[in-house]
């Protein structure tokens, strides 16, 4: 990290980072039955999860990112359904996201989780960051980052690409 309050990760570390984030998951010794990832942030992680744990996967789709180039948060908008391929979900769930920066996305799933779906029995939370501003705390987080950097993950430079950039 930076003196300028953001941290920039590369793919490497981003993945290594997953990597103990399952380590962390794996020695709770929680059994769990699915894995929810909340898209964008999320879909790497839960899919990198999904493959190491053999869990399906679903997909709940949010957005709060929407002003500024993606830089201030706007009104959460939850998805109405969840993508999957398995035929049920849970009872046992974990939800994954990229971070924990204010904590209100992740807030709002757990809590709305077993008002859509009653037949949960046990909702956790993971995430790679938990940034000190978050008011939610997870389950599971790799790194905590009391001053609450901005993070600059590998994959951002896709934000502002489009196609006729990649030809050069």
């Amino acid at each position: 990290m930076t003196d300028t309050g953001h941290l920039y990760v590369t793919w490497e570390r981003y993945h290594r980072l997953i990597d103990l984030l399952a380590l962390q998951v794996h020695d709770s010794k929680w059994e769990f039955d699915s894995i929810i990832c909340i898209a964008r942030g999320g879909l790497r992680v839960g899919d990198q999860l999904s493959r190491i744990f053999d869990k399906p996967l679903a997909i709940m789709s949010t957005s709060s990112y929407v002003e500024e180039g993606g830089t201030v948060r706007g009104k959460l908008l939850v998805s109405e359904h969840l993508t999957m391929t398995s035929a049920t979900l849970g009872p046992r769930v974990l939800v994954v996201d990229d971070l924990a920066d204010s904590g209100h996305t992740l807030n709002v799933i757990k809590q709305e989780l077993p008002a859509r779906y009653p037949h949960l029995t046990e909702v956790k939370t993971a995430v790679i960051w938990k940034k000190g501003v978050s008011m939610f705390n997870p389950d599971f987080f790799v790194e905590f980052l009391p001053n609450s950097p901005w993070i600059h993950q590998p994959f951002e430079n896709y934000d502002s690409t489009r196609p006729h950039q990649l030809m050069r």
